[in-house]
C-alpha cells in the first residue's frame, strides 16, 4: 500500500469526524434549547394559560377549561416536537454545507503538505471561497511552498554549476601533482603558477557562489548610506586603475553632478561596480576605452560602464546575466572569469531595490551595463 493510499485512509475518518462533530454539537444546543423552551412552558404556561381563562369568564373547573387546557398542552408538545425536527433539518443542512466548503480547502491543504514532505516544492493548494481564514492560511502555505521551491531549485543549480566549474581547475591540478609525482613535470615556476591560478580560482568560485546564493535567496544584510555619486565613481575608479594600466585600457570617469547622491551599501555596490569594470575590462582590447559615468534618470541614479569590446549578439545579450554564461570570447583562457560576477551583480542592484541592465549594438560594437539605484531623499 502506498503512502497517499494510506494517507488517503486517514483523512476520510478525519473528515467524517468533522461532520459528525459538526452535526452533534448543533444537534446538543439544539435539543438543550428546545428541552429548555419545553421546560418553561411545562411550568410557567399552563397556570398563566389557566389564569387567563378564568379572567376571560370560564368556571374554573368546568371541562371546557380543562378541554381548552389539553388542547394548549398537546399544541404545546407538537410545535415544540415540530421545531424540534426543523431545527435539525436545518442543522444538517448547516453541516453538510460547511463540510462540503470546508472539506475540499482541507484535503488540498493535506495533500500539498504531504507533497512537500516528499521534497515536491512545487504543490500549491487553491486559494477559493472558504472563507477568509481558509484564505489567508492557503495564501501563506503558497508563499512558503514558493519560497523553498526557490531555495531548492537555487540549491540545485548551485550544486550543478558548481560541479561543473570545478571540474577543469580540480582536473589540471591532478594533473599537474600525477606529473609531479611520477616526475614528468619538474617543479618550477611553470606548475607552480598554473597550481596558484586554479587554487585561486577555486577560492574566487566559492566566494562568488556563496554570494550569488545569498543574494538570490534575499539573505543579504545591507547597510545603505548616502554617497555622493562622483566619490562613488572616483572610489571604483581608483580601485581598479592600475589593472586596466595593465592591458593597455584607458578608464574614463565621466563629469558628473556633484549634487547627485544616492542611497547604497558602500562595500556592496563598490562590489557591483568591480564586476562590471573587471567584464569590460575583459572584454575590451588594447587601445580600448571603458567609461564609468552616473546620470540622474525617473527611477534614481543610473551608473553606466560602457566599453569599446567585443561586444554581444541578440542571444547573448538574453543570456549574459545567467550563472556561468560565457560569450565564444570569454572562453579564451586569458579572458576567463568565474562567470558569475553579472549574476552576482544584478542580484545586489536587485537587493538594493535597482535593476541592472545590458544593451550592445552587436559583435564589434562594445557593451554598456546600467545599474539603476534609488536616489537618496
Amino acid at each position: 500500500m502506498t503512502n497517499r493510499q494510506v494517507a488517503g485512509r486517514l483523512r476520510l475518518p478525519a473528515r467524517r469526524r468533522l461532520s459528525t462533530r459538526l452535526l452533534l454539537a448543533q444537534g446538543v444546543v439544539l435539543v438543550a434549547s428546545i428541552l429548555t423552551a419545553a421546560l418553561v412552558a411545562a411550568i410557567v404556561g399552563p397556570s398563566l394559560f389557566h389564569r387567563h381563562l378564568v379572567e376571560a369568564g370560564h368556571a374554573p373547573n368546568s371541562p371546557e377549561l380543562r378541554h381548552i387546557e389539553d388542547a394548549y398542552q398537546t399544541a404545546s408538545v407538537i410545535s415544540l416536537g415540530v421545531a424540534l425536527l426543523i431545527a435539525l433539518t436545518c442543522a444538517l443542512a448547516v453541516t453538510w454545507y460547511l463540510t462540503t466548503r470546508l472539506q475540499r480547502p482541507l484535503e488540498d491543504l493535506t495533500e500539498a503538505a504531504e507533497h512537500m514532505s516528499a521534497g515536491q516544492y512545487a504543490a500549491r493548494v487553491h486559494v477559493g471561497n472558504a472563507g477568509p481564514e481558509l484564505n489567508s492560511l492557503g495564501e501563506a502555505f503558497n508563499a512558503m511552498a514558493e519560497r523553498l521551491e526557490t531555495v531548492e531549485d537555487t540549491r540545485r543549480r548551485l550544486l550543478s554549476d558548481l560541479g561543473h566549474e570545478m571540474r577543469t581547475p580540480v582536473a589540471t591540478l591532478g594533473a599537474y601533482l600525477d606529473g609531479l609525482e611520477d616526475g614528468v613535470v619538474p617543479w618550477g615556476s611553470e606548475p607552480a603558477g598554473v597550481m596558484r591560478q586554479q587554487t585561486e580560482r577555486l577560492r574566487r568560485l566559492a566566494e562568488d557562489i556563496q554570494d550569488v546564493s545569498r543574494a538570490e535567496e534575499g539573505r543579504l544584510d545591507l547597510e545603505p548610506e548616502v554617497l555622493a555619486a562622483v566619490d562613488v565613481l572616483r572610489s571604483a575608479a581608483q580601485s581598479h586603475g592600475a589593472a586596466f594600466a595593465d592591458r593597455d585600457v584607458s578608464l574614463i570617469v565621466a563629469a558628473a553632478d556633484p549634487a547627485l547622491t544616492v542611497s547604497v551599501d558602500p562595500e556592496r555596490f563598490a562590489q557591483v561596480l568591480a564586476n562590471l569594470l573587471n567584464n569590460a575590462r575583459r572584454h575590451t582590447p588594447a587601445g580600448g576605452t571603458v567609461t564609468l559615468a552616473a546620470t540622474r534618470v525617473t527611477d534614481g541614479v543610473a551608473f553606466t560602464v560602457t566599453d569599446t569590446g567585443d561586444g554581444m549578439t541578440a542571444d547573448q545579450l538574453q543570456h549574459v546575466f545567467e550563472r556561468f554564461y560565457r560569450g565564444d570570447h570569454a572562453r579564451d583562457r586569458e579572458r576567463q572569469g568565474s562567470g558569475i560576477g553579472l549574476t552576482i551583480s544584478r542580484a545586489l542592484v536587485a537587493a538594493h531595490g535597482g535593476t541592472l541592465t545590458a544593451s550592445s549594438p552587436g559583435p564589434g560594437g562594445g557593451s554598456t551595463f546600467t545599474a539603476v539605484v534609488p536616489a537618496a531623499p
